[in-house]
């Protein structure tokens, strides 16, 4: 009997286990495998190209797409940042993501000023006709870039802002989107706060600078991500703007690239138009991985 008991004792941990195992929840399952099929649907064009990329031209030329490293890549890429020729022509790669580089910044740091500006002018000041000209600029998102790409050229190029880095990016920096979420941001700041400065002796500038930029450091972000992207993917204005070979963006050598290949000739230097495609996306993705936190937790606040 008691070693029946002592059985028993012995036993009961294994049946609490069981009864505390829950069962699959096969629509959490299905929806992992869901995202990991989209993940690798999206992975898998730059894989092969940066598998591509380390290959030598004849290898490619010869077999095709790799799905394996090869032994070419500190050659291929060594040759695509430092030195002209072959599919960058008069150009390093190092030269256009320099380039690309200072547009995105300049892009989405005068977007992001004069949107915090235009907002809180809307929301903070009161003149006539404040929704009134709000909504006009929203209205502007209507309006392509293709669409005043005419106008904006011809005063840029009178003002002698052609081939310069102003010309890139003064031209693009109002922004209907920043100052549309921006806007919402500053409705959902309490007014006491305005008041209790006011009590404090802060003015409109020192209350702007000293508490609500401290405040919008998240929607900041939000927006410095969304908008160092666009200016980074921009492609005509930039190939409109310049005929420098020396301030193309990356974006232009990508095309130029690949146009460059489809021209024949000499053996294709697929590597190289691979290994720039690779150099593109690196500091986009860089940026989104260091604020992507507070780009959600940015969006997030816009919706309060």
């Amino acid at each position: 009997m008691a070693v029946d008991a002592a059985d028993a004792r012995a036993a009961e941990p294994a049946r609490a286990k069981r009864k505390r195992r829950r069962p699959i929840d096969w629509r959490q399952v299905t929806s992992h495998l869901i995202l990991i099929a989209g993940a690798a649907f999206l992975i898998a064009p730059l894989w092969v190209a940066f598998m591509s990329s380390t290959h030598s031209a004849e290898t490619l030329f010869r077999e095709g797409l790799q799905l394996w490293i090869g032994d070419h890549f500190w050659e291929t890429y060594s040759a695509v940042m430092f030195e002209t020729g072959g599919v960058t022509k008069n150009s390093t790669a190092l030269t256009m993501l320099w380039n690309s580089t200072v547009l995105g910044l300049g892009f989405a740091v005068g977007k992001i000023v004069i949107s915090m500006m235009a907002a809180y002018a809307i929301v903070y000041f009161r003149f006539p006709l404040a929704e009134f000209f709000f909504w006009m600029i929203f209205l502007t998102l209507l309006l392509p870039l293709e669409v005043r790409i005419v106008p904006s050229y011809e005063v840029v190029a009178k003002l002698g802002m052609l081939n310069s880095y102003t010309g890139l990016i003064v031209p693009l920096i109002a922004s209907a989107t920043g100052t549309f979420f921006f806007r919402q941001f500053y409705k959902s700041v309490p007014d006491e706060l305005l008041e209790a400065a006011r009590l404090d002796g802060a003015g409109t500038v020192r209350f702007f600078i000293d508490i609500l930029v401290p405040l919008s450091r998240t929607m900041i972000a939000a927006i410095f991500i969304i908008m160092f992207v666009v200016g980074w993917n921009q492609y005509l204005w930039p190939l409109i703007m310049t005929t420098d070979d020396q301030l193309y963006t990356i974006v232009i050598g990508i095309k130029q690239a690949y146009q460059i290949l489809s021209e024949g000739g000499e053996l294709p230097q697929f590597q190289e138009a691979f290994a720039l495609t690779i150099l593109a996306i690196l500091p986009p993705v860089a940026v989104v991985i260091v604020f992507q936190r507070w780009f959600v937790k940015g969006l997030l606040e816009s919706e309060k």
